[in-house]
């Protein structure tokens, strides 16, 4: 893989970095697509709302819905 040096000038041209972006020539064809590396330092790291002895419960319970069932309450959802 090539590596370029990004120096003051061709940095001050390039939006945040922390973004997807696209580099195009004068005819606006899109010669290449620069994704961001991600820093996992950066991530904020939640727990589940949900504690372990609710998931074993939920996991033990009989009560299961078939997709139809499922479904039929999500449009009665719209509804309201």
């Amino acid at each position: 893989m090539s590596k370029i040096t990004l120096d003051a000038v061709l940095r001050s041209k390039l939006p945040d970095l922390s973004q997807p972006l696209e580099l195009c020539d004068e005819a606006g064809k899109v010669v290449a697509r620069i994704t961001p590396v991600l820093d996992p330092a950066e991530w904020d790291l939640t727990e589940p709302p949900y504690t372990e002895e609710e998931l074993q419960q939920s996991e033990r319970s009989d009560k299961w819905y078939t997709t139809a069932e499922v479904l039929a309450h999500l449009k009665s959802l719209e509804k309201q």
